[in-house]
């Protein structure tokens, strides 16, 4: 989506940070858009969480990203920054991984150094392809984007330590990435250190993980430091899941929703969310009363000399 793409560049370029909660599916990017943010971050483990109730270990695949893309950005007109892992394979996947995304309507595809199978960033046990492969994995996704924003993203503070990362980071900018994301620092110091080697040559992304390997910091202070983007991922689902349990818990014990309706919508606040009047009024204009009257619809093309 140029148009997106184009706004998420406008963004980039701008005054301030740009914060981007995690949404997997329609509803949840409308509600990001609804609450006024400027961005969508489409979160793998969200997507894993929610279609299969497994944990983002790699197990979703591309031809399913692609189709939950696609459904999002039917529905939301924010931009989109989507969650590649690691492309899917080698650099001829990564090609087709970025040529499907884009064509979904991604505006930033966010890809990773780590090898097969691949699991969130916060998780132990991750394994990295060499640097040499990713740089190539990279050229691949430029030479194959249109206009879609190639960030990467390196995994390489778990496993080979800070320094391997930024000398990796450094590689990876060289290659002419529009955005860098290095995941899992661990203390202010290595944010610190990381915007004073990249901020002012690339964007700089921030993954705020609750409970995870970085400390939890407002955008102002990321702001502060020099990064440019904060996505709190995995946030939605530690927000939801909570929530889902308890009305459970609840309709479980009393039978009824009753002791929960005041943390509810009714059927007209779900609707107005939703969209629904809109809809069946668009509808409307196309039922057999409405064709019948010509003159009384817009865009018909009746008016011309064809």
């Amino acid at each position: 989506m140029v148009e997106t793409t184009d706004r998420m560049r406008a963004l980039l370029a701008g005054d301030g940070i740009v914060l981007a909660p995690g949404c997997w599916d329609a509803l949840t990017g409308l509600l990001i858009e609804q609450a006024g943010f400027d961005a969508a971050y489409v979160t793998g483990g969200g997507m894993a969480y929610s279609r299969l109730g497994r944990p983002d270990i790699g197990l979703m695949g591309l031809r399913e990203i692609a189709d939950i893309v696609t459904h999002i950005r039917e529905r939301v007109s924010i931009p989109l920054i989507v969650d590649g892992d690691n492309g899917h394979g080698n650099a001829l996947n990564v090609q087709r991984t970025v040529r499907e995304y884009e064509r979904a309507g991604a505006d930033v595809i966010q890809l990773e150094d780590q090898s097969l199978p691949k699991r969130c960033g916060h998780l132990a046990g991750k394994a990295l392809v060499s640097a040499d492969e990713m740089v190539g994995k990279l050229h691949a996704a430029l030479d194959a984007r249109r206009d879609m924003l190639i960030m990467a993203r390196t995994d390489a503070i778990a496993v080979e330590g800070f320094e391997a990362a930024l000398d990796r980071a450094e590689r990876y900018v060289e290659a002419g990435v529009d955005l860098l994301f290095v995941e899992a620092p661990e203390n202010d110091e290595q944010i610190a250190e990381i915007a004073r080697r990249f901020a002012g040559r690339v964007p700089l992304l921030a993954n705020m993980v609750e409970g995870g390997a970085t400390p939890i910091r407002s955008t102002e202070q990321m702001a502060g430091f020099g990064f440019k983007v904060v996505i709190f991922p995995g946030g939605t689902a530690r927000a939801l899941i909570p929530a889902l349990q308890g009305y459970l818990a609840s309709l479980k014990l009393h039978g009824t929703t009753g002791p929960w309706r005041d943390r509810m919508l009714d059927l007209k606040g779900l609707n107005d969310v939703l969209g629904t009047p809109e809809m069946l009024a668009e509808g409307a204009r196309y039922d057999a009363a409405a064709l019948a009257a010509p003159s009384t619809r817009k865009g018909t093309g009746t008016d011309g000399d064809d």
